[in-house]
């Protein structure tokens, strides 16, 4: 049976704390200079396996941190990864009440869903491809319970990947004929064009998101499942989002998808 080390618990306590109630904490990294990624990593499953322990699902994981932009913002030279719970789960032209948030970004995003498992850890984007089930378009409100986001890698690590919610559209696509990193896409903030992105803004390739993500698992003797989502990663810079706030995002080949804050 793996002991988990005090510190560990002392920092999932501070997020899920922050959760609740809805108040920022300050950095994990300026309470301890010397938090690993590992160390990050355990207080993410943590506050994951409580949430699983009051009734929540895992309905899949997300990729964070796969543009070289911010790859380089926080000196890091691999993406991140959060889980996703059906809680989480926002349906598309739905209604986000904004006191289920506390510093929210949009972000518009392909995700995947899986008819076969990924283990890791030679998974190819090949193998991406033949265990997807189709593609949707997506966004996520990404959220942080670290103050003012003044985040680096551990914290957003700890903090499930800075994860609040997402919302799938209801075009579910074949990828079968599609170059999935020349999907083009346009994020709209009150009907108003914030900025575009393509599927190459995913480290080239979405599905090289998803096969990194497979073989990362693998260190945490974790799976990406059929029947999960994959949120593959940004394809452009988040948006901030306030409440009564409408965002769109309409994809090539995949259709529109939709949230407002109220």
């Amino acid at each position: 049976m793996q002991v988990i080390d005090e510190k560990v618990i002392q920092f999932a306590d501070c997020l899920i704390e922050a959760e609740k109630n809805r108040k920022a904490v300050e950095p994990l990294t300026s309470l301890d200079q010397e938090i690993t990624v590992e160390t990050a990593y355990q207080v993410q499953l943590v506050n994951i396996q409580r949430k699983a322990n009051t009734g929540q699902r895992i309905v899949g994981k997300k990729i964070g941190l796969t543009s070289l932009a911010m790859q380089k913002l926080l000196g890091v030279n691999e993406p991140d990864y959060g889980h996703l719970l059906d809680e989480m789960k926002v349906e598309n032209r739905g209604a986000l009440p904004y006191e289920k948030v506390l510093q929210p970004k949009v972000e518009a995003e392909i995700a995947f869903v899986l008819k076969k498992d990924l283990i890791g850890p030679r998974v190819t984007e090949l193998d991406v491809l033949q265990a997807t089930d189709y593609i949707a378009s997506a966004l996520e409100i990404v959220d942080s319970r670290i103050a003012d986001w003044n985040i680096k890698l551990q914290d957003t690590i700890a903090d499930n990947a800075s994860s609040g919610f997402f919302v799938l559209g209801d075009k579910q696509v074949a990828i079968d004929s599609l170059d999935l990193s020349r999907i083009g896409m346009v994020l709209y903030k009150n009907g108003e064009v914030m900025n575009t992105g393509a599927g190459a803004a995913a480290l080239g390739n979405p599905a090289t998101c998803v096969a990194w993500l497979a073989n990362k698992l693998f260190e945490y003797g974790i799976t990406l499942n059929a029947g999960e989502i994959i949120l593959s990663g940004a394809l452009s810079a988040a948006i901030d989002a306030e409440p009564d706030d409408f965002f769109q995002a309409r994809f090539a080949h995949l259709g529109e998808v939709s949230v407002r804050f109220c």
